[in-house]
């Protein structure tokens, strides 16, 4: 393909007159255009756009106010782009801007599409050069997989959505906007695997309701989008004084979210909360998306006492006494008149986590009222929902020799080595970049009081668990540390070396997985509820370490690296894991890198 050419122009009456007349490409061409302000020593915002008639359309940006603070065009002509290629090379700019991070992108996320057409392949790598001749300009700092493996890219609401998460957003809205109407309060329920992008659903719909809510007549809406019917007045009316909340249980989670707001127009970072936000807040919500919702806690006996006494005080604020049966789903429920709830039922991690009854019957009611929305595409692993179920299964000691699928190119192996695991990850990280260790909590956490002594001590190795409980995988020096399934959880990693400690073991015997408690080294993660009464069993125990590393095992994008502690559990491993007769070798343990 010929290299495109990017013009610039000033974003005026004049220069858009004098630009517009010099070539009829500019007014019946297909080009991706990027506005910027150009008034100050830093550019703070960009917006993004595609047309066939670029004079008649920045003549209507410039009558619009909103575009008002625009100085700058550089436009992408391209002669052998159509609509659908145009279409493609504005998502992918809006995308690569948002996950930068460098500026505000005024778009919405309505209109970004991933659309097959002919020769997109081709298209997509002219797009690398269009990116870098703009980063050449300027308007890029960073390269694309710098941006990609950014939390703020992982994270945007900048998403092309899946056709099932889709239909999901586009029932949910609709439901809500019918439900508004008549004064009706709802619960929705989004459930889905490991890697099939929950968080990214919620963080779309809060950006989606946010631009229905706050659009202007003169604002150009993607005609083409599945949600263009939403811009309408009526719904601007019914969305205009309502309170929305983002619930994210997880801290580390939280604090990523948050970010992301902070960088998208009409989302603010106060609107990301905790469950005891929730529970404390003067005013009720008209409505709360709450993500990862299977981490809500049950009344037990919190990280502080500062918290148990909150858990006490919301108790008694919201239901008059301290009822011990309340969890923070009754908070949610009790502050809002609309909830919608995205969950994996196994991925609760603790006892403190709401029991798999509460879950199931959250689940079942959401189901017959129609508002229960299952997510099964992989966004994740690269491998797909076969590597999900694998893991799964495996974890569930279920699978023999000659069981595992075909997982393509994915990067699947078992060591018996842990230095030779490190040294790979080492290696994977300085090809992709966001390849660490993560592990169970099978080691006290000594280094937590004492920054000199290391946790983990195995095969000549030497390692400290995660220095920081926030944003811990992109914090200096996580390539060092190991990550514990409360800074993993959600997250995305291009590579995951996961160790499995002794408090997971196996008997060859009975030919099932079994715990050792006295390995598990997380005190809240066995903790008794003597508040109401329960008692863990190993096999509840189980059903949580289980769990524990189903997660770790799911976060790797392009490869997971395994190795186990237990003998018998990384011989069932092994045997599970290793390639059939005829497959490649990579899974085996190899020769470090070169």
């Amino acid at each position: 393909m010929t290299p495109s050419e990017i013009e610039r122009l000033e974003f005026s009456s004049g220069g858009v007159a004098s630009w517009v007349s010099s070539n009829e490409r500019h007014r019946n061409w297909p080009v991706v255009y990027v506005l910027d302000d150009a008034r100050s020593a830093g550019v703070t915002s960009v917006y993004v756009g595609e047309t066939v008639n670029a004079g008649s359309r920045m003549r209507q940006h410039l009558a619009n106010p909103a575009k008002g603070q625009f100085r700058r065009v550089r436009v992408v002509i391209d002669e052998t782009f159509n609509k659908s290629a145009a279409l493609d090379l504005e998502s992918h700019l809006i995308r690569w801007l948002a996950g930068e991070g460098r500026f505000t992108v005024m778009n919405g996320n309505e209109g970004i599409v991933d659309a097959q057409y002919y020769e997109r392949d081709l298209y997509r790598e002219s797009f690398r050069d269009v990116f870098e001749r703009l980063r050449a300009d300027g308007l890029f700092e960073r390269s694309i997989p710098e941006i990609e493996n950014s939390d703020l890219f992982k994270l945007s609401p900048f998403k092309v959505l899946t056709p099932e998460q889709a239909i999901a957003v586009e029932d949910i809205v609709e439901g809500l906007l019918e439900d508004l109407t008549t004064a009706s309060p709802s619960a929705s329920v989004i459930e889905g695997h490991p890697g099939t992008g929950k968080t990214i659903v919620a963080i779309f719909l809060m950006k989606l309701l946010a631009d229905i809510r706050d659009y202007d007549d003169r604002d150009e809406v993607e005609s083409d989008s599945m949600f263009a019917e939403f811009f309408v007045p009526e719904n601007r009316e019914l969305l205009r004084m309502l309170r929305i909340g983002l619930v994210v249980p997880q801290q580390s989670l939280r604090e990523s979210v948050k970010r992301v707001f902070k960088k998208t127009p009409r989302l603010s970072p106060t609107q990301i909360l905790t469950p005891f936000d929730v529970g404390e807040s003067a005013d009720d919500w008209d409505l709360l998306i709450v993500d990862e919702a299977h981490r809500l806690n049950q009344r037990a006996n919190q990280s502080s006492g500062v918290n148990n006494r909150r858990f006490i005080a919301i108790n008694q604020e919201l239901f008059g006494r301290d009822d011990p049966h309340k969890n923070q789903l009754d908070w949610i429920r009790a502050r809002s008149r609309h909830q919608i709830y995205l969950l994996d039922a196994a991925q609760t991690v603790r006892p403190a986590d709401l029991p798999q009854e509460v879950l199931r019957t959250l689940t079942d009611d959401a189901r017959s009222t129609h508002r229960h929305y299952p997510l099964s595409t992989q966004m994740r692993v690269r491998a797909g929902s076969d590597y999900v179920e694998f893991v799964r299964a495996l974890l569930r000691g279920e699978l023999g020799p000659a069981e595992r699928p075909d997982f393509g190119d994915y990067d699947l192996r078992l060591y018996d080595d842990l230095a030779h695991m490190q040294r790979e990850i080492i290696a994977r990280d300085a090809e992709y970049g966001l390849a660490r260790l993560i592990a169970g909590y099978a080691w006290e956490w000594k280094s937590r009081r004492d920054q000199n002594a290391y946790d983990i001590e195995l095969d000549g190795v030497k390692l400290r668990w995660n220095s920081q409980p926030k944003d811990w995988i992109n914090s200096p020096g996580s390539l060092q540390e190991v990550g514990s399934i409360h800074t993993v959880q959600g997250y995305d990693l291009n590579y995951a070396g996961v160790i499995i400690g002794n408090d997971l073991r196996y008997d060859p015997g009975s030919r099932r997985l079994y715990i050792d408690r006295d390995s598990y080294r997380d005190a809240k993660g066995k903790e008794n509820n003597k508040q109401r009464g329960i008692f863990y069993s190993d096999d509840d125990l189980l059903e949580f370490i289980t769990n524990i590393y189903g997660v770790l095992l799911t976060r790797g994008m392009r490869g997971t690296y395994v190795y186990v502690c237990d003998p018998a559990l990384r011989a069932y491993f092994e045997q599970a894991i290793v390639p059939r007769e005829g497959e490649p070798a990579q899974i085996r343990n190899q020769p470090d890198s070169a």
